[in-house]
């Protein structure tokens, strides 16, 4: 299925680099295609690495079916980022230094990592998307993280992440102990806001 093989690494050399970004696609979207957001980002002294999806997709139904029906590319599209967090733990990076940002799809199927391995990440930047199923399944849900702070920003009519999904992930990132910000922009398109950029601008800056 997915293969943490045919991620693109871009950036500054893992070895020589000073914190971990690792950005998510969407849907019928490419690992290039979400490392070119890099070129807005504070990121000088970050390693980036972007996974890519067999096929452009890392599962094939909405993230509000049941998860068998998007199964074996949930279970395997969560594996490569556990193993992409976990080398760059083997490079030394500790947790508070390791990034995670998604967009969409990449956005859900970041939300339900995080949310299953809570931990004090730098931060966690969740853009039109949230966690994973045909409902919000809590018990499977645990770790900590410590004060993290997670950004979750969408539009309140997206077509395919309905509000109350992103409204009851903040409330799992929440009560996994992050520091959370929810933005909801009204009447916005399913895209990436120059105001969600500002919101994770402000969070990189703050750990230089």
């Amino acid at each position: 299925m997915h293969n943490v093989k045919n991620s693109i690494w871009a950036g500054v050399p893992l070895a020589e680099a000073k914190r971990v970004l690792i950005m998510t696609h969407g849907r019928g979207a490419s690992a290039q295609s979400i490392l070119s957001l890099a070129a807005e980002l504070d990121v000088d002294d970050f390693a980036l690495v972007a996974p890519q999806a067999t096929g452009h997709t890392w599962y094939p139904y909405s993230f509000l079916a049941p998860e068998a029906q998007n199964e074996p590319g949930l279970s395997s599209g969560l594996a490569v980022l556990k193993q992409l967090v976990d080398t760059a733990k083997e490079a030394g990076f500790k947790s508070e230094q390791i990034y995670l940002l998604g967009f969409s799809q990449g956005a859900c199927l970041t939300a339900e990592f995080v949310a299953q391995n809570a931990q004090p990440f730098g931060g966690v930047f969740i853009l039109s998307g949230g966690v994973i199923g045909d409902s919000v399944k809590t018990e499977r849900y645990q770790g900590d993280f410590a004060g993290a702070p997670i950004f979750l920003g969408c539009s309140d009519i997206d077509s395919h992440v309905p509000k109350h999904r992103v409204n009851d992930s903040t409330e799992v990132f929440k009560n996994l102990g992050a520091n959370t910000v929810e933005k909801i922009y009204p009447n916005a398109p399913h895209s990436i806001f120059q105001d969600e950029i500002n919101h994770i601008n402000h969070i990189l800056n703050q750990k230089k």
